[in-house]
């Protein structure tokens, strides 16, 4: 019986797909410890771990909804919060880490502690990936604009602060990319099909691509037209009612059946008198509309994309962060959806018609589809970590 320490982010698009490799441990007989965040609590103990607060630590935790939305945009920020948030538990986990001895720590890409950790104690580490794995092939594309480039640049005195910050505390980190980006020796378990990971074949046979992490259906939908388009800008940067209010607008006359899911910034009544073929709510159970619905206009987050992809459906995207650029670009590429290049009513129809009138996009989002199930899933991310820990 191993015992394996799981550290993650207080984000639901990170912690989910781990849930199900949680389980199949667990049903091999193996220990697993959780470190994360109450908001994620109920969901990791109902996979069967033992969960271990971090609230009082993460400094996200703390920041506002406006300064909640930079991170993924600013990078000088995002790394503030990341080295904040490792010095913050570097005295806790170090102890507890050293006093429960596991066989192996398994770490989100974006949870550094928990990497930082593995190293400083010399425990066997995985890492976990709920976006593309990147190296200097696949990171080609992350296109970015001119102004994105000379932000970065300009942005890189106060990334070197922070990184200097770790060093002070005996972290082995040369530069921000030690904390965002593997090397070939990394175990790295990728939630993501070789067919949809950009230059999959340039990895070292370290990184384990076992393909999204689906759950269950919770509720059930009805489709009440032939065609359902289903939108929703996910659960950070959703503050967008002009958008919601535009897609009204575009498809109230239309023989579509379109479900909205605008989060927690924007109140419902700002709608008014909705026409009968459109249903807005705060939250939907995704995976159940995603199961029924021919087209998905998307954020492009990994984790909404992949959802959208496993059901064969194709999407037409609105991408807010590179990161999100990247995956929608990765979409493209394989020909599965489109982006929308202006957000007024008559763009966001004709992308739509577009995508349902040619079969050309749903038949290549089935193709992504049939290589994301023919994948290891949670067994082959269960059979990674645990390879690991026998080593």
């Amino acid at each position: 019986m191993s015992k394996i320490v799981f550290f993650c982010i207080p984000a639901h698009g990170h912690t989910n797909p781990t849930l199900g490799v949680v389980r199949e441990l667990i049903t091999r007989g193996h220990q697993v410890w959780y470190y994360s965040y109450n908001s994620m609590k109920d969901k990791i103990e109902s996979a069967g771990a033992k969960f271990v607060c971090c609230d009082d630590y993460d400094t996200q935790l703390k920041l506002s909804q406006k300064d909640g939305a930079r991170i993924g945009k600013d990078l000088a920020f995002s790394t503030k919060i990341l080295v904040d948030t490792t010095l913050a538990l570097d005295d806790k986990i170090c102890a507890e880490m050293e006093q429960l001895k596991p066989d192996c720590i398994v770490a989100d890409s974006m949870a550094v502690w928990g990497k930082a950790v593995a190293i400083k104690l010399g425990i066997p580490f995985v890492c976990s990936t709920t976006t593309f794995a990147f190296n200097r092939h696949s990171a080609k594309i992350m296109k970015q604009s001119a102004a994105d480039m000379a932000k970065m640049i300009l942005s890189m005195p106060k990334i070197s602060k922070q990184i200097k910050r770790l060093q002070n505390k005996g972290y082995p980190v040369k530069s921000v990319l030690d904390l965002i980006q593997n090397d070939e020796d990394t175990h790295t378990i990728v939630y993501t099909s070789p067919q949809f990971q950009p230059c999959a074949d340039t990895f070292s046979d370290r990184y384990a691509f076992v393909g999204p992490s689906i759950r269950p259906a919770e509720e059930e939908i009805e489709k009440t037209k032939n065609k359902l388009v289903y939108i929703s800008m996910g659960t950070v940067n959703n503050d967008m009612l002009p958008l919601y209010k535009n897609c009204i607008s575009a498809f109230g006359k239309s023989e579509y059946q379109v479900i909205i899911s605008v989060g927690n910034m924007v109140s419902l009544q700002q709608f008014g008198l909705l026409p009968s073929n459109i249903s807005v709510y705060p939250y939907t159970d995704q995976i159940a509309v995603l199961s029924k619905a021919d087209v998905f206009i998307s954020h492009c987050g990994m984790n909404s994309a992949s959802e959208s992809l496993y059901f064969g459906v194709p999407l037409v995207m609105l991408p807010q962060t590179a990161e999100q650029n990247g995956v929608a670009e990765r979409i493209m590429q394989l020909g599965a959806g489109i982006k929308l290049q202006r957000t007024d009513s008559k763009a966001i129809l004709d992308a739509v018609n577009t995508v349902i009138n040619d079969s050309t996009y749903a038949n290549n989002a089935a193709a992504i589809s049939k290589g994301f199930h023919a994948c290891s899933g949670a067994a082959g991310a269960a059979d990674k970590i645990l390879s690991v820990c026998q080593k």
